[in-house]
């Protein structure tokens, strides 16, 4: 009988093959880099940001999803799969709701301002790049759920362990909201997220702004919406695959794998390591998830700097190599501290934990000040920026103290049941923790509020900064809806202010010409 360590060993080494396959990949990315670089370099600022604002639609849409699935999410959706179940997976209604919400609402507003950045409001290497790593994530999932059907004899056998240890989950309609995953959270809490992470994210809108019409660009929300769909699902089905293969022997309980984030890394090596180079292809995809959301960033980050950071200090308008050199500079000055940060972040531990709470602190906020000024004309600046702080402190305050009772252990949630009955190796263990359930304690003295699911984290934030924002406004006093230009309000209530808008803003455009002409 093997060790563990024997196990763990052999689980860590790549063939040569392997690394022919990976190295490729990065080296095939550095081309793209190289071509959009120095080959068939960028001209104007336009050009580098948005793509000139005439890409397809279809690579569009290859680099949403890229930009949006990272390598936290290749790893972390199948393994949450094979602890809790499928119930996660009815945020797909969530998803759906936001594709109409968000083309609807929000899409027509940015595409019509014709900006840059969502707060002014080299990306063709970036989208060209993403193209190539999306096809590389699909590649490797849809690899890995081949073989790994065959592994375990089949479908079937993966359907039947699921359903018998009820992994395969009915929507749990409960409006309690302290449930950790149940339909509503999932939908609503997860309508917010989404259309947040469409309608306020640089990344995102950046990329829908590159495309030359609405109609294009609402076509590539649901080609992004539909690619997500598909990757949740192979992500999903991927879990099930893996407690199939390690129902008698769970690597968690004896400590094969030391996280939860290394069971599929750690199926990928049993099931493809005897294949040369498919492990590498693997590992290629995974890096592919992380460095497409890394490129977006970087791209999304040199467009704020230069918008909203450079240009309204600058003295004079900027020529075009000092925005070139601007946006250049940001990229690789982020990207070195991006890469100085890793040897900080592998010192943190539970890093995905970390990350969804801050990110929870500033999303719903956000989400909300960008409705307020797409959808509430009537509530000024002022207010929708007090709102914006409450929302931040309030998210702060419960997303903080949740994180808290989850790392101190007093907040737990239910696992669906593991065993290592079946194990053919040595190891050693303490508990036998395996066999049950973890019931959540509902006799500790933690608040309600901080038992509410993470799910609803994006929604509260929103609705509390919007409803401070117009408590405030109703006390100071706001805007006159009918003299805010109506380009900046979403279509959908255009209509209710009648057409002074637009006459008010022709009247300042006829004035400020005659001005000039005076002058």
């Amino acid at each position: 009988m093997q060790s563990l360590e024997d196990l763990i060993l052999r689980s860590q080494k790549f063939s040569l093959p392997d690394y022919l396959v990976f190295v490729s990949m990065l080296f095939f990315c550095i081309l793209i880099g190289i071509y959009f670089g120095f080959i068939k370099s960028v001209d104007t600022e336009s050009e580098y940001l948005v793509g000139g604002r005439n890409m397809k639609v279809v690579p569009i849409a290859l680099s949403l999803i890229a930009s949006f699935i990272s390598g936290i999410t290749l790893l972390g959706l199948p393994t949450e799969v094979y602890s809790y179940g499928t119930q996660y997976l009815y945020v797909i209604s969530g998803v759906l709701l936001m594709a109409i919400t968000f083309s609807t609402v929000y899409l027509p507003v940015f595409q019509g301002l014709n900006i840059t950045s969502t707060y002014q409001g080299g990306l063709k290497a970036v989208v060209w790049t993403d193209v190539v790593q999306v096809i590389l994530m699909f590649a490797a999932l849809i690899l890995v759920a081949i073989k790994g059907t065959f592994h375990v004899n089949g479908p079937e056998i993966v359907l039947k362990s699921a359903l018998e240890t009820n992994r395969i989950e009915a929507p749990i309609f409960n409006i309690d909201p302290t449930i950790r995953h149940s339909f509503w959270c999932l939908s609503i809490g997860g309508l917010f997220y989404w259309v947040q992470t469409n309608a306020s994210s640089q990344n995102m809108i950046q990329r829908y702004l590159s495309l030359p019409s609405l109609r294009e660009s609402r076509k590539a929300v649901w080609i992004f919406v539909s690619g997500v769909i598909i990757l949740m699902l192979l992500c999903a089905y991927n879990g099930l695959l893996i407690y199939a293969t390690y129902r008698d022997c769970d690597p968690l309980t004896t400590k094969l794998a030391k996280a939860k984030d290394q069971l599929l890394p750690l199926f990928v090596m049993d099931t493809l390591g005897e294949l040369p180079g498919l492990s590498g292809m693997f590992i290629a995809g995974v890096f592919s998830a992380a460095l497409s959301s890394l490129s977006t960033c970087l791209n999304s980050m040199s467009a704020v700097v230069l918008e909203d950071f450079c240009k309204p200090f600058a003295r004079r308008p900027l020529s075009t190599t000092a925005t070139n050199w601007i946006m250049r500079s940001v990229v690789v000055g982020v990207g070195a501290l991006c890469v100085c940060l890793v040897f900080v972040v592998e010192k943190m531990g539970t890093v995905l934990q970390l990350t969804m709470s801050l990110e929870a602190i500033t999303n719903g906020p956000l989400l909300g000040i960008f409705t307020i000024g797409i959808l509430l004309p009537c509530i000024n600046g002022t207010s929708a920026l007090i709102g914006g702080i409450f929302g931040v402190l309030l998210m702060s305050w419960i997303s903080l103290n949740a994180q808290w009772a989850i790392a101190s252990g007093d907040l737990k949630f239910n696992t669906k049941p593991m065993s290592i009955d079946g194990c053919n190796y040595l190891f050693n263990y303490t508990s036998t923790i395996y066999t049950t359930q973890m019931p959540i304690d509902t006799e500790s003295n933690i608040m309600p509020l901080y038992r509410i699911s993470y799910m609803w984290y994006t929604f509260l934030g929103a609705i509390s900064t919007i409803l401070v924002a117009f408590i405030i406004n109703l006390v100071k006093g706001g805007n006159d809806p009918h003299l805010v230009d109506a380009s900046l309000i979403s279509p959908v209530i255009r209509n209710f202010y009648g057409t002074r808008q637009n006459t008010v803003k022709e009247e300042e455009t006829i004035k400020d010409i005659t001005q000039e002409s005076y002058l």
